[in-house]
């Protein structure tokens, strides 16, 4: 990972704490009323949800334990997955749970919490684990790029179905996006300190 990742994630974790502490201020509910007239009942960008569904969540990343397993037996690499999406979704309803902030108020709402976000912190782990791997031994710079540029905009737009559904404040969505990230940064630390270590003993 690029150098600077580390300190972003320590700057969307203080992002992420300022929400955990402010989300019921007049400022913040402003900005909430604003990203939801902005994206609210935008039917396109509402399809991405589908992309952070559970199911298919766990599909995905089935898959890429699957990968990981028949490429080269990287045990430590289907570890950092579950970790990273597994943990991630375990730390998202933990959270979700200590805040217990409620939902939009629309008919036939999720009775779940609402904050963070598991579609926008869970969804970005596992499509920033998917990019981190199909990048991790790619050569080609402008691949590299393509890969995480596609990661990124999917992260996004999943994000945003939240608001668009109304399903989620904008919000609960930055929350998830910044303390997912977080989150991926720190297993990333750690999944890139073993190989060190490993590589280390063997030479």
């Amino acid at each position: 990972m690029k150098k600077w990742f580390y300190p972003l994630s320590l700057v969307t974790l203080l992002g992420f704490a300022a929400l955990f502490v402010y989300f019921n201020s007049k400022e913040i509910a402003q900005f909430d009323n604003q990203m939801s007239q902005i994206f609210g009942d935008n039917n396109i960008i509402g399809f991405f949800h589908n992309f952070g569904d559970t199911k298919f969540i766990i599909f995905v990343t089935l898959l890429l334990v699957i990968y990981l397993w028949l490429r080269s037996k990287n045990y430590r690499g289907m570890l950092f997955v579950l970790l990273s999406v597994g943990f991630g979704n375990v730390l998202n309803q933990m959270l979700k749970k200590w805040v217990e902030r409620e939902r939009p108020n629309i008919p036939q709402q999720l009775e779940t919490f609402s904050f963070p976000s598991g579609h926008a912190m869970v969804g970005l782990l596992y499509l920033f684990t998917i990019a981190y791997f199909l990048t991790e031994h790619q050569s080609s710079k402008p691949k590299r790029v393509l890969i995480w540029l596609v990661a990124i905009l999917a992260t996004i737009m999943v994000g945003l179905s939240r608001i668009a559904e109304h399903r989620h404040y904008a919000s609960d969505v930055l929350a998830g996006w910044m303390i997912g990230y977080s989150w991926f940064v720190i297993v990333a630390l750690w999944y890139e300190y073993r190989n060190r270590v490993f590589k280390k003993y063997t030479e």
